[in-house]
């Protein structure tokens, strides 16, 4: 389809029921959609072959930093995305204009690693379509608009949604969509760790990627198993949220790598890579030495792990049986232990900010034992997660935006699906 009969399409409702399923506000995605065609056509000559993709940002829903450790997560991909406009070329470069940044251009002939490109966008770009071509993917050139609405620095991960987005783009243009959704996650986690130069484990893209709400085990990086959990958070009779608490993320890298080299000094110590193959009992039984070799923080944060690990394979048992007060509660732990034992709320370096403690004292006190709240994602500044009786939303919103700003308190949907294009 051309862009008129793609914009025509949008506003006479064709793609109403894929805009009902990913978002909801079906007004709301025409008006998005078609802004982003007008916004493509102000960039692009071309006007033939139109498509039109959609990847999810994630929440992590159980599994505080487990998944550099082959631990096990739940995780959900959401309502809020990044959307593309894409269109063929004939010259052998891919085109990237993403609102609100310069545009990325890639030649598809020259697809090395390029250490200059470390920490953007383009380096994706590139690792994601030498992956591709490794597992035999004709490639061609393309040019393509996208907008996101995945908050950044949000925890929601809009890094790997742009990843899941690109190879779902390469995928069903040039691939006919052979590569499954786990594929596409492992494409997307290559490209940020062998090209961005992020050393990421596979959670945000897998979540992104499968959509809906999801299980994963790494035990096996390189096959995770996972399980799709069907859940209404609204039937319970609650929303999700995530508050911004608006924290500086600069210069907060190594507070995120001490947490993996902490781990890893324990797991090494006990004689393994990783704390999934480490005896927990040994562990237990070691601490007095292990305190010794690698500090008291080092020995936290294991206890976490240990405990974060038997939590999930119980959160994921309590939403099964339909037991969401269960969850709600382990959600709550969980929480508790990423501030007491991970201690991933605040940064040493700067003790006076601490705004993800604040968002969550306030939270307790507005819920007065109800719902539950924890630190969103890697932690350190950022969001937090809420899950908030909907009869008292409004109320929620108005008493935390009053300290973080407007609109502040994101109000999130699981997504049924991942990487999708709507046609």
């Amino acid at each position: 389809m051309n862009i008129t009969e793609i914009k025509q399409k949008i506003e006479n409702g064709a793609f109403d029921k894929d805009f009902s399923m990913l978002y909801g506000d079906v007004s709301a995605a025409r008006a998005r959609y078609t802004a982003a065609c007008d916004s493509f056509c102000d960039i692009f000559s071309e006007r033939d072959n139109i498509r039109l993709f959609s990847a999810p940002g994630r929440t992590e829903v159980g599994g505080n930093h487990t998944d550099h450790q082959h631990g096990c997560v739940l995780a959900g991909g959401v309502n809020l995305d990044v959307i593309a406009v894409v269109a063929p070329n004939n010259d052998g470069k891919v085109r990237i204009k993403s609102e609100g940044y310069d545009m990325d251009t890639v030649d598809i002939c020259k697809l090395e690693k390029d250490e200059s490109e470390h920490g953007c966008a383009s380096a994706l770009i590139r690792g994601v379509l030498s992956r591709f071509k490794e597992l035999g993917c004709t490639l061609s050139g393309f040019n393509a608009y996208t907008t996101s609405n995945v908050l950044k620095g949000s925890g929601l991960s809009s890094s790997a949604a742009f990843e899941v987005l690109v190879g779902n783009i390469v995928n069903g243009m040039f691939f006919e969509a052979k590569a499954d959704e786990i594929t596409v996650a492992k494409i997307g986690q290559y490209a940020e760790r062998e090209y961005f130069g992020k050393p990421c484990g596979l959670l945000d893209q897998m979540a992104s990627s499968l959509g809906g709400f999801t299980y994963a085990d790494f035990f096996d990086p390189a096959e995770p198993i996972t399980e799709k959990i069907n859940l209404d958070i609204h039937s319970f009779g609650y929303t999700l949220c995530v508050v911004d608490t608006g924290g500086n993320h600069a210069n907060l890298t190594q507070d995120y790598a001490d947490i993996t080299i902490e781990c890893k000094k324990i797991s090494n110590a006990l004689g393994v890579d990783f704390l999934r193959d480490a005896d927990s009992e040994r562990f237990y039984n070691s601490i007095s030495e292990l305190r010794r070799s690698c500090g008291d923080r080092a020995v936290l944060r294991a206890f976490h792990f240990f405990n974060e690990q038997n939590r999930v394979e119980a959160q994921k048992a309590a939403l099964k049986s339909g037991d969401f007060e269960g969850f709600l509660r382990l959600v709550n732990e969980s929480g508790e232990s990423s501030y007491d034992y991970l201690q991933n709320l605040y940064s040493n370096s700067d003790v006076a900010e601490q705004g993800l403690p604040l968002a969550i004292a306030l939270t307790k006190k507005f819920l007065n034992g109800k719902g539950a709240c924890r630190v969103h994602g890697g932690g350190f500044a950022g969001t937090i997660q809420c899950y908030i009786p909907t009869e008292i939303l409004a109320d929620y919103k108005k008493m935390i935006e009053s300290v973080f700003g407007e609109n502040s308190c994101c109000v999130l949907n699981i997504r049924p699906v991942g990487g999708y294009e709507i046609k």
